[in-house]
Formats: structure tokens, sequence, C-alpha cells
């Protein structure tokens, strides 16, 4: 899905992003993370023993959304785990945006990648 030029630069520029899961009782789970968009996805990093680490082994569906509500960027779509060695695209982007090589982290070892199903921004 083609994202507006404001929408996709805003997903380029913002730090933060929560992302609500799904609790295997079906309580929602929501937090703000780091993120990168790569044109098509998102990416997060991930502690494997979170509350979200744990929920995405049992529930792909998410929903993430950019702090600003005065403009909402609604992402939904679902996760899956991306497999070492990471695409060099998201490892970049977390380099340029935060300067923080994943690929050297001890705490947060999972890379989620989170194909949109239906994007929500007005």
């Amino acid at each position: 899905m083609k994202l507006p030029e404001d929408v996709r630069k805003r997903l380029a520029e913002e730090r933060n992003i929560w992302i609500a899961t799904v609790r295997p009782s079906g309580r929602p789970h929501l937090v703000p993370v780091w993120f990168v968009y790569t044109g098509d996805c998102l990416y997060v990093c991930i502690e494997p023993e979170s509350v979200k680490g744990r929920n995405l082994q049992a529930n792909s569906n998410v929903c993430l959304a950019l702090e600003g509500g005065s403009h909402p960027v609604i992402c939904e779509g679902e996760a899956s785990l991306a497999a070492p060695p990471w695409p060099e695209e998201p490892v970049s982007l977390f380099r340029a945006k935060y300067d923080w090589d994943i690929t050297a982290e001890t705490r947060y070892t999972r890379l989620v990648r989170v194909t949109p199903r239906k994007w929500l921004h007005w």
C-alpha cells in the first residue's frame, strides 16, 4: 500500500511507536518501542522473554501507532521473527536512526518484522 509522503516522513523520523500485542488470555498489552520503517514493513527489536515477546509467540497479530494523536498513523499487521543474519536494511536504519548496532545487542536479541495489513492515517 502506497503511503502519502508526509506519513512516510513521520515513520522515518519519529523515534517511538506504540505496539499492541495480545496476551494468551486475550487482554491487550501496549508499550512504546523503537522502530524503523523500510517502505514495505516495520521492524522492532525486542527481548525474547518480554511480555510482547511471549505474546508474539502465541499470536502474531499486532497494531502499532505513532505517538501523535492529532494526526494518527496506525498500522494493523502481522509480526514474524527475522532469522539471523538479519537483513542489512533494518540493521542500517537502526544504526542511522538511533546510533544502535542491533547485531551487537545482548538484551534485545529478537528482530520482529511487521508486515502491514492495513494503514489508517488522517
